[in-house]
């Protein structure tokens, strides 16, 4: 492409000038998957943009919108950006009143656009929205008052073309890179979240910026399985895919977030896509249930596995030194080959059979699930960004990965790693991750107090904490937030991250966990058990799983995992020894969004999760909460 992309609106156009009638959306309706191209795409976000100008939508008003992933999501989007005007994208996981309500209100919200399983949460607030001036349904629903029909904006749109089809183009050609284009609010674990602006121009340099770390084949098919809202699916899904001449299907929505869960393996069997993007909890469960099938299967075909999986994590090593040494490994690459035909192409079957990687996203993924799903042949490539940095800032690709790292930094983009105290350290000493490029948010909206605390002379610091390789530069490595520091008796900080989520992916006993010290004389670890295995366990040692031993049998089940990382332990070293858990809660209450201990990315809410348990904590630092077997351990396995 020779012109220079600067506004979503240029790049859409060229984009689908260049694919035309190439598929860019595939979606479900009823019990079929229909196909929508390049240039229909663009055709119906511009008889959007003009059904929003009939409405009187203005340029740099907003507008919000509440629904699940779909074709029309993305037609809105777009209908908002040609007409000038700026989405605020809003999670269809928020269930609070109070949530929705001060996005709609504190972006200034004009209209609001929301699904059939999203609409009840707006009209039960729309009294409290007095800016509102028009809620428009996506679906063929009754409507109420104030509302109005999707399809009944798209035929005013057609109508205003009619006439009116130089103040579309005018107002289109009036957009600028600079404008805004986006006001994407942080995932709520306040009360008073922060709307994080990016403009045209950030997306757009973002995309350039991707493909610098990541390729992808025109023609190649994502399935979308993270939200739309999020500014990950949002770059890395849509319009990264766009850019690249592949095509989107999302997964169909239902009721709730529980239901659009249960028709992902659906949806990955008949779209068989290439290419997926993905969060570790996600992820994880799909290393669960391929196990859980493989058990099934009997112990001969779990033995098999178990051998395949064992000789191909042993050949791929940390994936950049793959079958190095050749004098020591090359015996492993034919097993691999005769293992991948007799166990790994029926695995991945159930991705549709031919998935090239997924690109991982949301939070830290944990190096042993890396290793495994590389071993399958379906890499799960480490990225790392914020919504702030619109949101890519490296990632691992195919041909480029160092497992346990995030991945090679975008071009252009400056990083450096800095102190306490904002000075750079060198390569490989770990600090606070800050950047400096196109991506870079222009700011919070109303909220220039913390505008200004994030971002210093042009560079964005990240709050997270990393080191650049020593052996390459451009490879970074995140150990995770400094708000999440553990801080030992003596002063000295830790980094709790990367122990919590490999104890949580590498054991299927255990289903999350949390460390915690706050300057106490050792480490606590709270754990949520997968109940269901550990009764499993114990009861193939002939063991009632609710009687005194066999509940005992699931405390000690545990209590190996956890000391799985001492000294002698199978994965001795992989972590600190002074900061290895000397207590375990065992939790009752598992994290969930409801209860506000994960987020809407399925991200743990430390704080909510340490003031949740705050009375368990407190009891694990005296001599019998420090018991395994006490009575309120007990009692939250049963």
């Amino acid at each position: 492409m020779k012109k220079e992309i600067l506004t979503i609106i240029d790049f859409v156009d060229a984009y689908a000038a260049q694919y035309g009638g190439d598929t860019f959306l595939r979606e479900k309706i009823g019990d079929v998957w229909t196909e929508t191209s390049y240039e229909e795409t663009r055709r119906q976000g511009r008889i959007c943009a003009a059904g929003l100008m009939a409405l009187g939508l203005q340029k740099g008003e907003r507008v919000a919108l509440l629904s699940e992933g779909r074709n029309r999501w993305m037609y809105s989007e777009l209908g908002i950006l040609y007409a000038g005007g700026v989405n605020v994208p809003l999670s269809f996981k928020l269930e609070s009143d109070g949530d929705i309500c001060f996005r709609i209100n504190h972006s200034d919200s004009r209209f609001v656009i929301a699904s059939e399983s999203q609409i009840e949460k707006v009209r039960r607030i729309r009294e409290q929205c007095p800016a509102v001036e028009k809620v428009i349904v996506l679906d063929d629903i009754p409507l109420q008052e104030g509302e109005m029909y999707f399809g009944d904006l798209m035929n005013a749109g057609e109508e205003y073309m009619k006439d009116n089809l130089p103040a579309l183009e005018a107002r289109t050609a009036s957009v600028q890179p600079g404008d805004y284009a986006n006001i994407s609010y942080t995932s709520g674990t306040t009360a008073d979240p922060k709307g994080i602006i990016l403009t045209h121009r950030n997306y757009t340099a973002n995309i350039e910026q991707c493909k610098s770390v990541v390729g992808i084949d025109r023609g190649d098919v994502m399935l979308i399985i993270t939200p739309l809202d999020h500014c990950f699916a949002h770059v890395a899904g849509f319009y990264f895919m766009m850019s690249s001449g592949g095509s989107i299907a999302t997964v169909p929505g239902g009721k709730n977030a529980v239901t659009m869960l249960r028709n992902i393996p659906v949806a990955i069997r008949e779209v068989r896509p290439h290419v997926m993007l993905s969060v570790p909890a996600i992820s994880r469960n799909f290393r669960k249930n391929i196990e859980a099938g493989i058990k099934k299967k009997g112990p001969a075909v779990e033995r098999l596995y178990e051998f395949a999986l064992n000789n191909a994590v042993k050949y791929n090593r940390e994936y950049y030194n793959m079958g190095r040494p050749g004098w020591k490994l090359w015996w492993r690459k034919p097993i691999m080959a005769l293992m991948d035909r007799l166990v790994f192409r029926a695995v991945r079957e159930n991705f549709g059979g031919r998935m090239k990687f997924f690109v991982g996203g949301g939070a830290l993924l944990d190096i042993e699930l890396q290793r495994f799903f590389c071993a399958i042949g379906i890499p799960v490539f480490q990225g790392y960004g914020l919504t702030e940095a619109t949101p890519v800032i490296c990632s691992n690709s195919t041909g480029h990965a160092r497992f346990g790292s995030s991945g090679r930094t975008v071009r252009p983009m400056e990083i450096k790693i800095c102190d306490e105290d904002g000075r750079e350290v060198p390569v490989g000493q770990t600090g606070e991750i800050v950047i400096r490029g196109g991506n870079v948010m222009a700011g919070y909206w109303k909220n220039p107090e913390a505008t200004a605390a994030t971002i210093r002379d042009g560079w964005l610091h990240t709050g997270d904490r990393g080191y650049l390789c020593k052996e390459d530069s451009r490879y970074l490595y995140v150990t995770g937030r400094f708000k999440s520091l553990l801080i030992s008796s003596d002063g000295e900080k830790y980094s709790p991250e990367g122990y919590e989520d490999s104890l949580a992916d590498g054991s299927r006993y255990i289903e999350a966990s949390v460390l915690h010290n706050n300057q106490s004389p050792y480490t606590v670890v709270l754990v949520i058990p997968n109940k269901s295995a550990l009764a499993e366990a114990v009861s193939a040692k002939g063991l009632a799983p609710d009687s005194d031993a066999g509940l005992r049998a699931q405390l000690d089940i545990i209590k190996g995992e956890v000391d799985a990382y001492r000294p002698g332990g199978r994965k001795a070293g992989l972590f600190p020894e002074k900061w290895l858990p000397a207590a375990i809660i065992v939790g009752d209450t598992p994290f969930t969004e409801q209860n506000g201990m994960l987020n809407t990315t399925s991200k743990m809410v430390r704080g909510k999760v340490e003031q949740f348990y705050a009375e368990r904590l407190e009891y694990a630092m005296t001599p019998e909460g420090k018991d395994l077997y006490n009575a309120r351990n007990i009692e939250s396995i049963k």
